[in-house]
């Protein structure tokens, strides 16, 4: 499926190259990736480190604009520059981003290449402990919920919402700019696959991918499921909080520090 507010990929000026770069991050610290005034994020960062090295101010594409609270495995982002050595930015943006914030590579890239429009699928990792006592070295990276969950009904419910769909019950409306008319971005995506799994120490994890995710879905997806398997809705629900299409209808959204942006595929 193509994403209907896709546009057409503008190619990198004379003289400059395009890059693909590999970014690993934690992101308590920040409020999300996309540059915010006032505020520290990822993008801002690295923007910021990359004029330093550079002395030029870049435009960072992401393969997924992360929340706040929410880290990332290898995110992916492209932006262009006049020729560079791609192992002394690397080395140089690590010893600046360092210990939140990880470039794990560098590279040219085709000049069509955009990390958002260019992806073919995204997978998210959300993580749930499921036990009495919190645990403080998982308190940063997983969702702490007392209550018996059931992963098979979880498992169970996730699977109807496999295939494309218009997701509007788990996610929040965004406003789009069309020939001047203000509409509501489309809600259509495709989850390809989804699966809980345990892990050790009463870690379960929620292993989700799409074609592409809209603001706050995985979340909602994962709250929701959550109240599933702990009783407080019902596991024959889901198809009718999926064909709602209010938000309104489904459960909680589960917090941000539990989400892992892992892979991108192109």
């Amino acid at each position: 499926m193509n994403r209907p507010d896709s546009p057409s990929i503008a190619l990198p000026l004379s003289g400059e190259e395009r890059y693909r770069m590999i970014v690993s991050y934690d992101g308590a610290p920040f409020h999300g990736f996309a540059k915010n005034p006032g505020v520290d994020t990822v993008e801002g960062l690295l923007t910021q480190t990359i004029n330093r090295v550079l002395d030029e101010i870049p435009l960072l594409t992401c393969a997924g604009r992360t929340d706040a609270g929410v880290h990332a495995k290898a995110q992916v982002v492209s932006f262009d520059s006049v020729p560079f050595d791609t192992k002394k930015m690397q080395k140089s943006l690590n010893k600046l981003c360092s210990p939140y914030v990880v470039v794990t590579s560098i590279e040219k890239t085709s000049d069509n290449f955009s990390a958002r429009f260019s992806a073919k699928s995204r997978t998210y990792r959300y993580q749930v402990l499921n036990q009495d006592n919190p645990d403080p070295f998982l308190a940063r990276y997983s969702w702490h919920v007392r209550e018996p969950i059931s992963i098979e009904k979880m498992n169970a419910a996730g699977q109807k919402l496999i295939g494309e769909h218009d997701f509007s019950s788990f996610c929040r409306k965004r406003i789009i700019d069309i020939d001047g008319k203000q509409v509501v971005a489309s809600l259509m995506r495709e989850i390809q696959s989804l699966r809980w799994e345990e892990a050790d120490d009463n870690l379960l994890e929620l292993w989700i991918t799409a074609n592409a995710f809209c603001h706050q879905m995985v979340r909602s997806i994962t709250g929701t499921l959550v109240d599933i398997g702990t009783g407080k809705i019902c596991q024959s629900s889901i198809l009718d909080i999926l064909e709602a299409h209010d938000r309104n209808s489904a459960g909680q959204v589960a917090p941000p520090y539990g989400l892992t942006l892992w892979k991108v595929t192109y």
